[in-house]
């Protein structure tokens, strides 16, 4: 499409141009970015929300000078359109858009003087509901019409992402009103795993239990000014004691989950995968990344990037089961999960990709359950629609994956931690396949991560127990 202007003599008393808009809550977040304005009466998720008596409560409302924007974009691209310069805008504002809005912009031309200056009516209007037609803001615009012809191609801009995580926000926000997960934190020694523990019982996720050394704990707190009146501490000096006193825990109905806290992730796990008196079921335990990446519309589950080194076939269909249950629990009806390897064709020579082969067949005859299983495929075809139509691909997966099995450790923690740190996602996680959940908090981990993982193990105790998402949407079609 092509952008061509009009010259003063080209246009007449009466001529018109307009464009429709749905404003967005992305809008009013770049606005704000560009414009350095603050103000929360024009930004959504805040407290401070005011209507146009500045009253709290109906929600953020679009800023006047980004509605002004858009009569801009009809003098800039439509009349006179591109070279044209504005001179002078009135606006009287008679209502207020909100997120959701369908806009109408109107130029009309009413005037015309030498040299080149053009009198418009401008006019923004609300459209659709009760209220459709009903002016938002009027006035007049003085612009200087083009001097010489413009004929542009209408130019691709850099696209502008919107960093937010509201998959998270969603997750945090289904556990309000659930009964506190009794948890055993595992040597809690230091400030770190104390501090995550003592938020996510301020938050209402977890009732700790700290299973550590007492002294050591107290001290820790006292460091950080946090009084542990009320909190269960069990003293136990080493760290293999304290992991196979939490699991002990468990096999007394104290506690339904395990945190850990300032020890190495082997021994805890080592505690919870003893033939006797372990926490072993007859699946293999694997980690499960949670993933909330902006632009994407479900969180993004990654498995396996953090125990299974180099899984077999028979491994590989626990890790597939245990990450569509978490992905369950989160709110997806049926998790597509693309199983990837290197190419997206079943080659020999890349035993990953008979693997993927298998397991796709696996969950067609229900030996894998709860989810859409496909692969192999590579990581463009898994996630992006359009590189699998390029390819031919033809599947309810391919394109359109929310979960994501990896060959092997060292794939799945370089995808994991690139999307962290290149893709802006946030990240949190949980071990699944032992009797209870486990959540392997790390010194890297900030507070909002550690919050969710605690979140992750509540939703999927919760949907054990009922068969049932908390989290809104759950059941949706996908």
């Amino acid at each position: 499409m092509k952008l061509t202007n009009r010259l003063f003599d080209e246009i007449a008393i009466g001529d018109s141009a307009s464009i429709r808009r749905v404003c967005t809550e992305s809008d009013l977040y770049v606005f704000a970015n560009v414009s350095g304005n603050l103000n929360p009466a024009n930004l959504p998720d805040l407290e401070a929300r005011f209507d146009t008596d500045g009253d709290p409560g109906t929600g953020a409302v679009a800023p006047s000078m980004w509605l002004a924007s858009l009569i801009g974009n009809v003098i800039g691209t439509r009349l006179p359109g591109p070279g044209a310069l504005y001179r002078a805008q009135t606006l009287v504002f008679r209502d207020r858009a909100r997120v959701g809005d369908e806009l109408q912009v109107t130029v009309t031309v009413v005037d015309k003087r030498e040299p080149r200056l053009l009198l418009l009516d401008t006019r923004i209007e609300r459209l659709g509901g009760a209220s459709g037609g009903q002016s938002i803001a009027e006035g007049q615009a003085e612009v200087f019409a083009p001097a010489r012809r413009i004929e542009i191609a209408n130019a691709e801009l850099p696209d502008v992402l919107v960093r937010r995580h509201e998959h998270f926000d969603r997750l945090l926000a289904a556990c309000a009103g659930l009964p506190a997960l009794p948890t055993a934190v595992v040597s809690p020694d230091d400030p770190d795993s104390l501090e995550g523990a003592l938020q996510a019982r301020d938050a209402g996720l977890i009732a700790p239990v700290l299973v550590g050394p007492a002294s050591a704990i107290r001290e820790v707190a006292a460091g950080l000014g946090r009084d542990l009146e009320g909190v269960d501490i069990i003293d136990v000096a080493h760290d293999d004691e304290a992991a196979a006193r939490a699991v002990a825990l468990v096999h007394e109905g104290r506690v339904r989950a395990l945190m850990k806290g300032h020890l190495h992730t082997d021994a805890l796990l080592s505690a919870v995968v003893r033939r006797t008196g372990g926490l072993r079921t007859n699946r293999r335990i694997s980690h499960v990344y949670v993933l909330d990446l902006p632009g994407m519309a479900d969180p993004l589950f990654v498995s396996d990037a953090a125990i299974n080194i180099a899984p077999g076939l028979e491994e590989k269909v626990d890790i597939v089961q245990n990450a569509i249950d978490l992905a369950r629990a989160c709110g997806l009806a049926e998790p597509r999960v693309g199983v990837l390897s290197a190419v997206e064709t079943v080659t020999p020579a890349i035993p990953s990709t008979i693997d993927a082969a298998v397991l796709s067949k696996m969950a067609e005859r229900g030996q894998i359950t709860g989810g859409l299983v496909d692969g192999p495929l590579a990581m463009d075809n898994a996630v992006d629609l359009r590189a699998a139509r390029t390819k031919g691909i033809a599947s309810l997966v391919a394109g359109r994956a929310q979960v994501l099995i990896v060959p092997n450790l060292e794939s799945g923690n370089m995808l994991a931690k690139e999307l962290v740190f290149l893709a802006h996602a946030e990240a949190a996680g949980l071990v699944l396949g032992a009797q209870v959940p486990v959540m392997l908090t790390s010194r890297a981990d900030d507070a909002r991560s550690r919050l969710v993982s605690c979140a992750l193990a509540q939703l999927h105790d919760w949907w054990r127990a009922h068969g049932a998402s908390r989290v809104a949407g759950a059941g949706r079609a996908d």
